[in-house]
């Protein structure tokens, strides 16, 4: 086998870096606006103006009641982490040993969890956080098929679709169906808050994103601190100046939720010594967000790059030791105020590494890793699922995963957030998938009624160089549709009539009967004293 898996490393070397390259320089596209500064942020202009109280939805209602306090921390570990080098299955060290002779962890670098599986000894504070009885370990993660692109695997844990590429994120879908009218009438507080991540799909809608999102930490330390994120006093006295002021100025004022991020911070202290590593940093200013009450379901932090093609060891070891420490006194922050066990850490990974090490001391995008969750609430450590076969191989020489990464996704919505498993199978693209034994559940909690779930759903057309709105009426009833501009106006009434039961579309540039200049537009239907809203483009 030690000579197969030489053989197959350098005849795949050359094909795999020219790929690896160009799906780089794809994300880099794709992310580039949002790394400049701030995506979603919360809502556009309308959201300032005076709005009448619309009735939830049924579909809204049923998730609103569903809420409780509990909360859940995404850990992104970005490139793709080596799961055999993080969680190492002594149970077959040998096998391990001769796949991996020179990236491999001699067995007195290491700490047992139990027998059959240890975590090298540099992770120190992770000891700690099995030994509190604070973590579980989900073996062999991933999807059949596994996409080793780190791009379109992305895209496939933040979507849940592995068989073609679908635009909105499992959260987006989520919040979506809990805020209908996002866009004019939003929750007092962000749905999520990410921080980091750019491009990434899993907050996005079908015309939203629903996370106020930072390009990095400072970012988000610069809102918390000032409610703003540009200094708008200490500026030159001059033209220049003035011109800056005005910049930053708007940028400030587009931030809807600025001033209730830097509340919350305000309201809390951080009471742990988090250290100074990257993920440090994020995971203090969420600790310090969730003290201080402000009340977002989700957020999401990341850490890399585990993309290990070189040099493993030190690189690996550097990211792990951040994420270890981080963790421990992420935890310990929370238990100061008794959140730890309202909050459920997750890490998630595009992919893992293949069983083999290459010729530079690393090791290629492979598939199955593991995923780990941290928190009181998980009542206990332990190890979930069954080790992939270190000696049984895809076709493309990688672990065959033990379990769909949507077995973890749909444990965590049904039996973390007590949403019920109907409304979950909408949330995962209409499929069903397996409940994991994590350690917590909704017994202890109110079981909410959902009643009739059944909701209207429109979504924006673009054809012929037209712009059209379709709208599947649920049930006959009245209904509005008006076009605002981005900064609240109402431009017009696109339809005021009775739509039956069925689908129905509406050609705006004929309904609206003016010209429209080309730019962005708000639509927002009213029926059955129910509001939705989403944005179109005008080319």
């Amino acid at each position: 086998m030690a000579s197969k898996n030489k053989h197959n490393s350098s005849a795949k070397a050359g094909i795999h870096n020219n790929t690896h390259q160009d799906e780089h320089t794809k994300w880099s596209r794709r992310s580039f606006i949002q790394a400049l500064g701030l995506a979603g942020g919360g809502t556009m202009m309308l959201a300032n103006n005076a709005i009448t109280t619309s009735k939830a939805s049924p579909l809204s209602v049923a998730l609103a009641n569903a809420e409780n306090d509990r909360i859940l921390v995404i850990i992104r570990l970005e490139g793709g982490n080596d799961g055999l080098n993080t969680i190492v299955p002594v149970y077959d060290y040998a096998t391990y040993a001769n796949l991996r002779p020179t990236i491999k962890h001699p067995t007195n670098a290491l700490y047992n969890l139990d027998a059959d599986f240890a975590i090298p000894n540099y992770m120190t504070e992770m000891q700690a956080v099995w030994g509190d009885g604070k973590m579980k370990i989900v073996h062999g993660v991933g999807y059949p098929e596994q996409n080793l692109s780190h791009f379109r695997s992305t895209d496939i844990w933040a979507s849940t679709a592995d068989l073609y590429e679908e635009p909105t994120g499992w959260w987006g879908r989520y919040f979506e169906d809990l805020y209908p009218d996002y866009l004019i009438n939003p929750p007092e507080i962000p749905p999520a808050v990410q921080i980091g991540n750019v491009g990434n799909l899993i907050f996005e809608g079908n015309n939203n994103n629903y996370a106020f999102t930072v390009a990095n930490a400072d970012q988000l330390q610069n809102i918390a601190e000032s409610g703003g994120l540009h200094d708008v006093v200490n500026l030159p006295d001059c033209v220049y100046g003035d011109k800056l002021l005005f910049m930053r100025a708007t940028a400030n004022t587009t931030l809807f939720y600025s001033q209730v991020i830097s509340d919350a911070y305000d309201a809390a202290t951080n009471n742990a010594n988090y250290g100074t590593g990257d993920l440090a940093q994020q995971l203090a200013l969420v600790a310090r967000l969730i003290k201080g009450g402000l009340g977002s379901k989700v957020y999401m932090v990341s850490l890399g790059s585990f993309d290990t093609h070189a040099n493993q060891l030190v690189r690996q070891q550097n990211l792990l030791q951040d994420l270890s420490s981080s963790i421990k006194a992420f935890y310990d922050d929370l238990a100061t105020v008794a959140m730890d066990d309202k909050v459920l850490g997750m890490t998630i990974s595009e992919f893992g590494r293949r069983p083999y090490e290459n010729g530079s001391e690393g090791t290629d995008h492979g598939a199955a890793s593991p995923v780990m969750l941290f928190g009181s609430g998980l009542n206990g450590s332990g190890f979930v699922g069954t080790h992939p076969d270190l000696n049984t191989w895809d076709e493309n020489d990688n672990l065959i995963p033990s379990t769909d990464f949507r077995d973890v996704y749909s444990t965590v919505l049904t039996n973390w957030f007590c949403l019920d498993p109907s409304v979950v199978n909408t949330i995962l693209l209409n499929e069903t998938y397996q409940d994991l034994e994590l350690g917590f559940s909704c017994e202890a909690l109110a079981t909410p009624d959902f009643g009739d779930t059944t909701r209207l759903t429109h979504v924006p057309v673009y054809k012929n160089n037209r712009v059209y709105i379709e709208i599947n009426m649920p049930v006959t009833a009245h209904t509005v549709v008006r076009l605002y501009d981005m900064l609240g106006r109402e431009i017009g009434v696109l339809s005021n009539s009775l739509l039956f039961e069925g689908r129905h579309t509406i050609d705006v540039q004929n309904a609206i009967q003016k010209r429209l200049s080309m730019g962005q537009y708000i639509y927002r239907i009213e029926t059955g004293g129910q509001f939705y809203s989403k944005s179109i483009l005008i080319k």
